[in-house]
């Protein structure tokens, strides 16, 4: 387990997607912290064997709050009852989301719509249903983004489409919060050990599915979630995970020819997730 982070202890903290991958981990460091949690999925089963797994580790068990983030009303009673339980609200991490992929001619509106709801729109209702609660604390929120909100590859485009949208919309609401007392980190991870590529387009997961990325290249978990909690303690205003991550957008800045070369060989890294 990292090191703790003291700047968490007796933080109340909300977690959505929170029931896997970096949401887990997240879970379980912030725990170790000393933070009081609120954990937010769809999955109830695997949320309240996460807070018995915590609580077995020592910590506070944390509360349990079952949320679709792309249904509307769940994340206010998420905050609701995370205020009923610990009287107030200080950090959010907005961390929910899948991808949806494959080629263009095979994806419909429909497609690109379902990716929206879950990974931009729930990011939305999140910040919104938190915006009250963390403005009384002059919390911080945390939105989970994506290398792909900075380099967009073929055969992931609802995906790309939607990382992109998270991080215009972290640039453009930074100073307004930042004037409402709320420190805003966006996160972007590059390829970390999750699950996230064994859901397919509907949303379900396939535990037993291959992954396509290869291992070597992939963060474990543990390292990328501290990393994350490091940042949003100090308050930075956005922080790429992984090395292969923030190369890829030092290329995108400054030598985009050389991501457009080689883009070409991620295709079927998406052409085989697609196919679950």
């Amino acid at each position: 387990m990292p090191s703790v982070i003291p700047f968490f202890r007796d933080k109340v903290v909300l977690i959505t997607g929170a029931s896997s991958g970096i949401g887990e981990e997240l879970a379980l460091q912030l725990a170790q912290s000393g933070a009081k949690l609120t954990l937010a999925a769809r999955r109830k089963e695997q949320l309240e064997a996460l807070a018995v797994k915590i609580a077995a580790l020592g910590s506070a068990k944390p509360l349990v709050a079952p949320c679709d983030v792309s249904r509307d009303g769940d994340l206010e009673l998420a905050v609701a009852e995370t205020v009923r339980h610990y009287g107030r609200l200080d950090v959010v991490f907005a961390n929910a989301g899948f991808g949806v992929v494959g080629p263009l001619r095979k994806l419909s509106v429909a497609d690109y719509r379902r990716q929206f709801e879950t990974n931009v729109f729930g990011v939305l209702r999140t910040i919104y249903a938190a915006l009250p609660e963390l403005e009384k604390s002059h919390g911080n929120l945390a939105l989970i983004g994506s290398v792909s909100g900075w380099v967009a590859t073929p055969g992931a485009s609802p995906y790309n489409m939607s990382k992109f949208a998270v991080r215009a919309l972290a640039n453009s609401i930074h100073a307004e919060l930042r004037r409402a007392g709320i420190k805003l980190t966006l996160i972007s991870p590059g390829f970390v050990v999750s699950n996230i590529r064994r859901v397919d387009n509907q949303n379900s997961v396939h535990s037993s599915a291959n992954d396509p990325v290869p291992a070597w290249i992939q963060m474990p978990t543990a390292p990328a979630a501290h990393q994350i909690l490091q940042a949003v303690a100090r308050g930075k205003r956005e922080q790429i995970i992984t090395f292969h991550g923030k190369l890829f957008v030092l290329i995108e800045r400054f030598a985009p020819w050389l991501i457009r070369a080689f883009s070409g060989k991620m295709s079927p890294v998406y052409e085989s997730r697609s196919s679950l």
